[in-house]
């Protein structure tokens, strides 16, 4: 069994960066609702209590029992779950007059506390609250302050609960990575041996007894998460797996052909069609973000299950869905609001009637990229951006057309043949890029969209009308909150230079240098 940690979501922008946290440090974690906490086994080791942009003191505040958690395994509540504790066992919530948002110093009280074990007395962390706990439970004491709250954590003595008043998971939290740790590996147990090779081996095992015998049919994309699903698929069941590519008219300059390509020699059963057409009929006239999403899904059911209908006693769906598909899905009063549909969560057509496997459900991306890496798949598809699943449709804002995808496939293929061939010489702490020869291995994830607006210019003597072409361009860990980039001037001028003089129909570039959050990574 597994043991794991249980992070319970009040609703924070925060909270798949506490799991993201633990599962640095080699530990299985799973994130539910506050309002929907699983049955309560020998696997789980400790439990963490996320924050919430809720007040407590709200009516309409989350609400939990912890008659089953508090004070029978280690706790650990964050921002809004110390608040929580604090009001209703015995202590007071009041809203404060000294309101604390970003950056602020604690001074540990408590050195010999476990949870401060090797920690700094004066460091930095991150707050991110308006009120204040005025008084501690009865049974509490003050474990560390700051100048402005005096409470910012404090310990329930005879329990192993711990609660801090600041988001140790951020990156501006200058120890939280050893408070979690402390929590972690030091108070819950946890042996910190989740790796991508035990990944691999128990997932390989799982696969081999919920298949058996049967026929697995799997929807590939090119993209790392369904690759990386392929190749376990592949080592569990061989030839019982059956891949199919669909080209739906949608992707970038030459994809289908070179991916198609990359998949040789890699022992899969691949198959390519081609349905662009299907595709494009669909989507003739729908402008709406949503709809075309739903259109697109809804067309790929109909081609796929066409040709899945080929497979004979086929019984299984392989889809590359990953933890934040699954996150960003689900829906309830509060926590993790429904942002976007997702091409790959949320159940099949029964007229396919095929069940469902998901190997990779529990990863984030970049656990994904490293199962792939100790699977010694190729690197030009490990290191591939993360591409949506509806491709260009969602970066052509509003209606998709022959005209416009010519024009952004063209202007795209410039984009990003640039950041593979521009030295990064960024300063990867600035800028939070990972280290790499080229910018295109730095960055998160990058692309081209053609905005439905329309300019004047000059090109040689004569007057242009054309389209405006937006670059993005991102870091992230694991798309679920993702940071800009700054490239350099002198890439986006040259880049900028070469789509308006090599592209026609375009005679403007801008740079998006929006955040999520407010924004999303794409624009649709």
């Amino acid at each position: 069994m597994t043991e794991k940690i249980l992070i319970l979501d009040f609703g924070s922008q925060f909270t798949q960066l506490i799991g993201r946290r633990v599962r640095e440090l080699n530990v299985y974690c799973e994130i539910f609702p506050y309002n929907k906490v699983p049955v309560l086994d020998d696997s789980i080791k400790g439990v963490i209590l996320s924050g919430s942009p809720f007040s407590v003191n709200d009516p309409n505040a989350p609400q939990i029992d912890l008659s089953a958690i508090k004070g029978k395994l280690p706790l650990l509540a964050v921002c809004y779950g110390a608040q929580y504790i604090a009001k209703h066992f015995g202590g007071a919530v009041n809203a404060s007059s000294t309101r604390e948002y970003g950056r602020a110093k604690i001074s540990v009280k408590e050195k010999d506390s476990p949870i401060f074990r090797g920690i700094a007395e004066h460091s930095q962390v991150w707050m991110s609250h308006g009120d204040s706990i005025i008084r501690l439970p009865e049974n509490a004491e003050v474990i560390a302050s700051t100048e402005d709250v005096v409470n910012a954590a404090y310990h329930i003595k005879g329990e192993q609960t711990y609660a801090f008043q600041f988001h140790p998971e951020v990156f501006h939290s200058q120890f939280g990575p050893e408070m979690l740790s402390n929590f972690v590996i030091g108070i819950c147990g946890c042996r910190g041996d989740w790796t991508a090779a035990s990944f691999i081996d128990t997932t390989i095992a799982d696969l081999r007894l919920k298949i058996g015998s049967d026929r697995v049919i799997l929807g590939l994309s090119g993209g790392v998460d369904s690759t990386v699903a392929a190749v376990l698929l592949n080592k569990a069941i061989g030839s019982n797996l059956h891949c199919i590519f669909v080209d739906n008219g949608l992707l970038r300059k030459d994809e289908f052909t070179s991916v198609m390509a990359s998949y040789k020699d890699m022992g899969l059963n691949v198959i390519g069609v081609d349905a662009s057409e299907a595709f494009l009929g669909a989507l003739a006239g729908v402008t709406d973000p949503e709809a075309k999403r739903k259109a697109i899904g809804k067309t790929f059911i109909d081609v796929f299950n066409a040709e899945a209908q080929k497979v004979e006693n086929a019984k299984w769906l392989a889809q590359g869905t990953i933890y934040p598909d699954v996150i960003e899905s689900v829906s309830v009063n509060g926590p993790s609001s429904k942002i976007k549909s997702h091409h790959n969560v949320g159940g099949l057509p029964e007229r396919m009637h095929l069940s469902i496997v998901e190997p990779l459900r529990s990863l984030f991306k970049d656990e994904v990229r490293r199962v792939g890496r100790t699977l010694n798949i190729k690197n030009e598809l490990i290191s591939r951006h993360p591409f949506p699943g509806p491709s260009l449709g969602i970066r052509i804002l509003g209606e998709v057309t022959i005209e416009k995808l010519n024009i952004l496939r063209e202007a795209d293929a410039v984009y990003i043949n640039s950041l593979r061939e521009y030295p990064c010489d960024l300063q990867a702490a600035a800028d939070r890029l990972q280290r790499a020869d080229n910018l295109y291995d730095a960055i998160w994830q990058a692309g081209a969209i053609l905005l439905p607006v329309k300019s004047v210019g000059v090109m040689g003597d004569e007057r242009t009308y054309e389209y405006t072409i937006a670059l993005r361009a991102v870091t992230s860990t694991d798309g679920m909150t993702a940071d800009w980039v700054h490239l350099p001037y002198e890439f986006l001028a040259k880049v900028s230079n070469d789509i308006i003089n090599k592209v026609k129909g375009v005679n403007r570039v801008v740079y998006d240098i929006s955040s999520k959050p407010p924004a999303t990574i794409e624009w649709e």
